[in-house]
């Protein structure tokens, strides 16, 4: 059992999405904050995890088997280690299926993350 922290994503009422943190354009971040987003953006930082990531979220069916996605151009063993930190950071979920382990992104996860990155609308 990993004692990873996941994001917080999803309002209690499992409907609209609350973002990690503000949109970087509201406020300037608070410590946590900041631990909470550098965490998610240190685990793409990397292109191999970026590559994982990309091929998990765009992947049919919104999963992909990690059979599926581990041509990135190193080894099996690396793909794992860097699958693991993507978890980690509570970007991917996932769950094994007989000898094969399956990986999604969350719908919120990717909402989550561009609602950090919207620019706040002007005042009308």
């Amino acid at each position: 059992m990993s004692n990873a922290e996941v994001l917080p994503l999803l309002e209690p009422d499992g409907g609209s999405v609350a973002p990690c943190c503000p949109p970087l354009t509201e406020r300037p971040l608070n410590a946590e904050e900041a631990e909470t987003a550098a965490r998610m953006f240190k685990a793409l930082g990397d292109p191999v995890r970026l590559r994982l990531f990309s091929a998990v979220a765009s992947h049919e069916g919104g999963e992909a088997c990690v059979c599926d996605i581990s041509d990135v151009g190193v080894s099996q063993p690396t793909v794992s280690h860097h699958l693991k930190k993507l978890k980690e950071a509570g970007l991917l979920t996932s769950e094994r299926r007989g000898t094969w382990v399956y990986y999604r992104v969350q719908p919120s996860v990717l909402a989550a993350m561009g609602q950090l990155l919207v620019k706040a609308s002007p005042a009308a």
